[in-house]
């Protein structure tokens, strides 16, 4: 018998890999204050899940085909007419209502919307596995070589110039690990969940980080917790697994908050 034949550990483990992709990648998307960036990329997978059904290619390439092309489109539309908010809130939710209609009127497709929405983690196969950890390779690749040029664009960007750094070329490269990664966990948190596995476990370390890699470390090992703990309260109270390891990383951020605030504030 295999290591990956119980449901349960391919579960495990696709949490786990998208957790180990997504902090680091959370740590830029709160730095830089992209929570609706987040949500704009995520929400337009659904648009590119329907996309996939139509043209009957797999769903992971309709997500990251669409990930990628709102990701661009908010870089290339930012700052012409509207506010950033407010350009992110319509393309999102337009996006997302768009997806949505579009799969009612797919001739012939029956899906069940909720696995998309919140994530069926417990249905993870093995191509899905290779799938999310290949992407999550991918991603941990990408900011490992884009690390310090990313963090001088995040902290300055005149500084980035001075330093020969364009930093609208390293906020597309995030917005390829980011379309990446909604592309990866849709299986694990579904779409409506995904900004807050990247904002959560990053908030959360926030406190403790005395280095931006220290805090790129533990928002990865918070949203592994937060991954496992999660899968393992859902099959034991029996509730949606999606939610559940967001509502356990949202306990985490409470508890480190409080965590740091006794630690740092007796100082």
């Amino acid at each position: 018998m295999s290591l990956f034949d119980s449901f349960l550990t391919r579960a495990a483990f696709a949490g786990l890999g998208v957790a180990l992709a997504a902090g680091p990648l959370g740590c830029f998307v709160v730095w830089r204050r992209m929570a609706y960036f987040g949500d704009a990329t995520a929400h337009a997978a659904i648009l590119g899940v329907a996309l996939a059904l139509a043209l009957q290619i797999p769903v992971f390439a309709g997500a990251l085909i669409l990930a990628l092309v709102m990701g661009v489109a908010v870089v290339g539309l930012a700052g012409r007419g509207h506010a950033a908010d407010t350009l992110l809130g319509v393309l999102a939710h337009s996006a997302l209502a768009l997806g949505l209609v579009a799969v009612a009127f797919l001739p012939g497709v029956r899906i069940d919307l909720m696995a998309y929405l919140f994530g069926d983690i417990l249905a993870v196969g093995r191509f899905d596995l290779a799938v999310i950890w290949g992407g999550a390779a991918l991603v941990l690749a990408l900011l490992a070589w884009r690390w310090q040029a990313l963090l001088t664009a995040t902290l300055d960007r005149d500084l980035a110039a001075a330093a020969g750094i364009d930093a609208r070329r390293e906020e597309l490269v995030l917005t390829v690990a980011l379309a990446l990664v909604v592309a990866v966990a849709i299986k694990v948190v579904g779409v409506l969940l995904i900004a807050a596995l990247l904002i959560i476990p990053a908030a959360a370390a926030r406190p403790f980080a005395t280095t931006p890699e220290r805090m790129a470390a533990l928002a990865a090992a918070l949203g592994g917790v937060s991954a496992l703990g999660g899968l393992a309260l859902a099959f034991h109270f029996d509730t949606p697994t999606g939610p559940t390891i967001v509502t356990l990383a949202a306990a985490l951020f409470g508890a480190a908050n409080a965590a740091g605030r006794l630690t740092f504030g007796s100082r």
